[in-house]
C-alpha cells in the first residue's frame, strides 16, 4: 500500500515536472510544437497510470473500510432496536458472536453464538455465565435481556460521543487482548467520554465491534463492552 502510494506522488511530481518544461523557450515553431506534442502525449500516459492506480487503491482500501463503516451503522441500529433478526444477517457465518463484558476478552467464560442463536436471543430467557463482575469476581449470571441492559447498550452507542476505526478511544486498567483473540480483525469503537458530569469521566462506557472478514466480507465476530474497571 505505501509502494502504491509513492509510486502515485512521484507520477504527480513527474507530471508537475513535465508541465513545468512547457513554457516559453528560443526554439522554432517546429520544434515548440514537436516538444509541445510529445509532452502532452506524456502527460495523457501519465494520466492513465495515476488513474489506474488510484481505481486499484479504491479497491482495496474503500472496500476494507468504507462498506464497514456502512455496515457499522445497520448493526448499531439493530443493536439499538433489538432488531436481532436482522443483526444476525451480519455475523461471522462460521465463528459466531462472542459478547465480552469487558474489554479484557476471556475467552473461557465470554459467550459465543451462532447465527441462528443469535436471531433468538431477545425471547431467550436462559440465565448464562458471561464471565465475572470486576471488583468483586462474582459471577455475572444473567439472562440475554439482561445483559443487553447492563452490558451492551447501557448508553445510546447509536449517537457516540467519539468513534475509534481501528483506533482505541478509552483507556482503563482492563487490559485490551482484542488483537490477540481476533490477530486479523477491524473494529469500530463507539464511545462516550463520561454519561454523569459529577463523575468526571469516571463513568465512561464503549462498545467496541470486532469485525473479521471470510470470503472478501466483513463479518461480526465480537461485541466488547468498555468501563472504568478496578
Amino acid at each position: 500500500m505505501k509502494r502504491k502510494l509513492i509510486l502515485i506522488m512521484s507520477l504527480i511530481l513527474v507530471f508537475g515536472i513535465v508541465l513545468s518544461g512547457c513554457g516559453p523557450n528560443n526554439g522554432t515553431n517546429g520544434d515548440i510544437q514537436g516538444r509541445l506534442e510529445a509532452k502532452d502525449k506524456r502527460i495523457a500516459e501519465l494520466e492513465e497510470e495515476i488513474d489506474d492506480l488510484k481505481s486499484q487503491l479504491d479497491g482495496s482500501h474503500q472496500g476494507r473500510t468504507d462498506n464497514l463503516l456502512f455496515r457499522v451503522v445497520e448493526i448499531i441500529n439493530s443493536i439499538k432496536d433489538k432488531d436481532f433478526n436482522k443483526l444476525s444477517t451480519f455475523v461471522h457465518p462460521s465463528k459466531g458472536l462472542r459478547f465480552s463484558p469487558y474489554d479484557y476478552i476471556d475467552t473461557e467464560t465470554s459467550k459465543v453464538f451462532t447465527v441462528e442463536e443469535v436471531k433468538g436471543l431477545v425471547d431467550d430467557e436462559q440465565v448464562y455465565l458471561w464471565g465475572h463482575y470486576d471488583g468483586t469476581g462474582d459471577p455475572i449470571e444473567l439472562n440475554f435481556n439482561e445483559y443487553y441492559e447492563r452490558f451492551i447498550y447501557d448508553a445510546d452507542f447509536a449517537n457516540p460521543q467519539v468513534i475509534g476505526n481501528n483506533v482505541a478511544v478509552s483507556y482503563g486498567n482492563a487490559i485490551d487482548n482484542s488483537k490477540e483473540v481476533y490477530p486479523d480483525s477491524h473494529f469500530i469503537e463507539l464511545h462516550f467520554k463520561g454519561l454523569d458530569p459529577k463523575y468526571e469521566g469516571m463513568d465512561w462506557r464503549s462498545l467496541k465491534l470486532i469485525f473479521e472478514q471470510e470470503d472478501g466480507e466483513w463479518y461480526l465476530v465480537a461485541i466488547v463492552h468498555g468501563e472504568w474497571t478496578i
